[in-house]
């Protein structure tokens, strides 16, 4: 398989105070990494892209540890939440090679994370941005961490490119109250409850 050549790599860290309601003692922090890479797939159709996964690896290993390095260690981690965007010359399916690199070098570092990493994705074209989906770590239905943050780069993904995206977070959403399951409830045997 090809080598991965990245182009660049963009980080963004929130801290939320308050959504218009009480300013929260301790801010919700999420933090996203996005690497730029040449898409050695783009402008042709190859039967034989799953090897690259394993290529995709040690990147994934390094976004994700420079993650936990913006938000203070893995146990600081409740949410979580993978994406990439495709350029124009590519195909969904590319991005679907992000799946199992982006989401296993999160739970691999956390050590503790049960629940499967949401993740969304398009071809796209220059400064496209994407609303990565995120989810508690552990249980999938605990509602007050269903959130999103947007992550984009005014340069990319370029037509040849791939953007790839892991976002994590340090807790609920700053004012949840909808209800439904709460993290205090998790019983941790099937990374949805």
């Amino acid at each position: 398989m090809p080598d991965v050549i990245v182009r660049k790599t963009v980080s963004a860290l929130e801290e939320i105070y308050h959504e218009g309601g009480p300013v929260a003692e301790t801010p919700l922090r999420r933090a996203s990494v996005m690497t730029i890479i040449k898409n050695p797939f783009a402008g042709r159709y190859v039967v034989d892209i799953q090897p690259f996964m394993e290529d995709l690896k040690p990147l994934g290993l390094s976004m994700a540890q420079q993650l936990l390095d913006m938000l203070g260690g893995p146990d600081n981690i409740q949410g979580y939440g993978k994406g990439a965007l495709i350029g124009e010359a590519g195909e969904l399916e590319h991005g679907a090679l992000w799946h199992a690199p982006g989401g296993y070098a999160m739970r691999q570092l956390l050590g503790k994370a049960n629940a499967i990493v949401p993740s969304a994705k398009k071809v796209s074209g220059l400064g496209a941005r994407l609303d990565v989906p995120i989810t508690h770590i552990n249980a999938a239905y605990v509602r007050s961490h269903f959130d999103s943050m947007e992550v984009g780069c005014n340069d990319a993904p370029r037509a040849d490119e791939m953007a790839l995206m892991l976002v994590m977070t340090t807790g609920p959403r700053v004012h949840s109250r909808s209800g439904g399951l709460e993290a205090w409830q998790i019983k941790g045997e099937d990374g949805l409850r």
